[in-house]
């Protein structure tokens, strides 16, 4: 199977040969035929599964059956400003070879570029919902002409308190449209507000929410809470990995791990909600560049991290969601590719531990080398 049997246009083909994609994952063989046939999507999946190209090559393509320029025809809603540049960033990449403008609009940043951009003409708008309801508000952006309408991390979106502003945003964007309702998770909830907003949808899963993936070495320290620092720094010391990836469950927690990891000279950085746009992108960006060895982030900041070589990933804190811990490990062992993913767990943590693994369907192995 390649994308030439998804029947993807020649100018998408080339774009994408130049991105190095040569053959389509699960879900973008599952998910294009049925988008570009005009079908609304209901679509569980996580992180990881080429979820941004499923759904951004065939608009780009359904855009190209019918030319008009500059006016907004899809909104990408997205939870975070690290994700809305992300799925930007993609369909630039896919948009090479066309005439098709795309813009991403967030919080935490100036908003004149972002207005000076949306004046240039765009036709697809990738927006996180509190910017997009302040410029719609000042009257920059109608969404009167939107034919697709993508909710992407649709849960995550619900469980930081976007549901109200989504509600707004819908009562603006015309009733007659495609919808693509993307979630790494599908609880009752989640799939009961879909169901309010797609018409006759297809269902599209891959990667069960309950697994994890076969390349990620999975193991568990027990460790008390005051020790986990002294033993991060023990393994990152003894690991000679270039990137590793750690999660707190709070952004005091984060920013106090970094310090602490400073003092004992490793280079690490921290990403959350209360860090500027500028110094979140800039620490992604010496990330990604191997500037700095540790990224400290919290769940929330996370979501939008596309680094496709990542080895190590630490749970420094247990999350209180099961499925954020598949989540999270998920950004390892990517494509095939070996990864390790460690957690810590309390005495405190232990019925979060029970929980991950009871989702999951075995034991974690408790770590042999455990002091």
């Amino acid at each position: 199977m390649n994308f030439n049997q998804l029947n993807i246009i020649p100018k998408i083909l080339e774009a994408l040969k130049d991105t190095g994609y040569t053959s389509p994952t699960e879900i973008q063989h599952k998910a294009i035929p049925q988008i570009l046939a005009g079908r609304d999507i209901l679509g569980c999946a996580q992180t990881g599964t080429g979820k941004t190209a499923a759904f951004a090559i065939p608009i780009l393509q359904n855009l190209q059956q019918v030319r008009r320029r500059g006016m907004v025809r899809v909104l990408v809603l997205t939870p975070t400003r690290e994700l809305a540049l992300q799925i930007e960033e993609n369909f630039i990449a896919y948009a090479k070879y066309l005439d098709t403008k795309s813009i991403a609009i967030f919080g935490g940043v100036s908003q004149a570029p972002q207005v000076a951009g949306l004046k240039k003409g765009v036709e697809v708008l990738i927006a996180t919902p509190g910017r997009l309801l302040d410029l719609m508000q000042q009257g920059i952006v109608n969404l009167a002409q939107i034919e697709v309408l993508v909710l992407d991390e649709a849960d995550h979106m619900l469980d930081i308190g976007f549901i109200h502003d989504i509600k707004r945003i819908l009562l603006k964007v015309p009733e007659k449209r495609q919808t693509l309702f993307f979630s790494a998770t599908m609880p009752q909830s989640i799939r009961k507000f879909a169901n309010t907003i797609l018409r006759n949808p297809v269902e599209v899963s891959v990667t069960p929410v309950s697994s994890t993936a076969k390349t990620v070495q999975q193991s568990v320290y027990f460790v008390e809470k005051k020790e986990k620092a002294g033993l991060l720094v023990r393994l990152l010391n003894e690991k000679p990995v270039q990137r590793s990836l750690v999660f707190t469950r709070t952004k005091h927690g984060a920013d106090k791990l970094v310090r602490q990891l400073g003092k004992s000279g490793i280079d690490a950085a921290a990403i959350h909600g209360n860090k500027s746009q500028n110094t979140r992108q800039r620490a992604l960006e010496d990330f990604k560049r191997n500037r700095i060895r540790v990224l400290v982030a919290t769940d929330i900041a996370a979501r939008g991290i596309d680094i496709d070589e990542l080895p190590f990933v630490v749970n420094y804190e247990l999350p209180n969601v099961p499925e954020t811990y598949i989540h999270r490990i998920g950004r390892t062992g990517r494509a095939g590719k070996e990864g390790v993913a460690i957690s810590f767990c309390g005495v405190e943590e232990r019925d979060e531990l029970k929980g991950i693994q009871k989702l999951i369907g075995f034991r974690i192995p408790v770590n042999p080398n455990e002091n």
